[in-house]
């Protein structure tokens, strides 16, 4: 074992870390309201979580050491690469950075960070004109701005799970589900009928795979 190089107590990097991904996020989502600012501040949340573990303080780690030290004799429990537990329980073999999973990770932050962009950028304009966002990635789902937001913590999870931000996973999926209702009642006391016809065409947060069916 060498641990010559310290992986944790980088407290400087949880924090440059953090803030570049909350930054970068903040740059293409541009809250507003109270609720997009609920939005923002649950997965900022979610961010700073994972991140004090990846470099600052492995808890998860250390609540599963005896477990996994008695599954994996062994395995080096401060080792960074250890932390990337999904590579560690499948028993993958070399740098887990290039593992399948790790690179699924990278598609599906790239992909939430771009639909995050693209939603942003149809919204602003239907803002703008007061009118109902219906095109881009609105054309196809009703909140890709939640979804965006669900694919980029699903990328973080399966590069670097931990129990806290395992948990907070399915609260922040309820939250966002509860606040799209709410953004739905609101898009429909402003726009009436024609809200009331773009819901039937788009489902809410799983495009179709064909559009000749039925909104859902």
């Amino acid at each position: 074992m060498n641990h010559d190089a310290p992986a944790y107590g980088l407290w400087l990097l949880v924090a440059l870390n953090s803030a570049v991904f909350i930054m970068f996020a903040y740059s293409f989502f541009r809250p507003k309201t109270t609720r997009d600012w609920r939005t923002f501040g649950t997965f900022s949340a979610f961010i700073v979580a994972l991140f004090v573990e990846m470099y600052g303080f492995p808890l998860t780690l250390y609540l599963l050491s005896g477990w996994l030290q008695t599954k994996y004799p062994g395995l080096d429990i401060l080792s960074h690469d250890t932390g990337h537990l999904w590579s560690t329980l499948l028993g993958e073999k070399g740098d887990p950075h290039f593992g399948v999973l790790h690179i699924a990770s990278y598609i599906f932050l790239i992909y939430g960070f771009y639909l995050l962009s693209d939603a942003w950028r149809v919204l602003y304009h239907a803002q703008r004109q007061h009118a109902l966002a219906t095109s881009g990635p609105y054309a196809r789902i009703r909140h890709p701005q939640y979804v965006a937001f669900v694919l980029i913590m699903l990328g973080f999870l399966l590069q670097w799970p931990t129990l806290l931000t395992l948990l907070m996973f399915p609260i922040l999926l309820v939250m966002y589900g509860r606040l799209a209702v709410t953004e739905e009642a609101e898009m429909r006391a402003q726009f009436g009928d024609a809200y009331e016809s773009y819901a039937q065409r788009t489902p809410r947060f799983f495009p179709r795979l064909r559009q000749g069916s039925t909104a859902g």
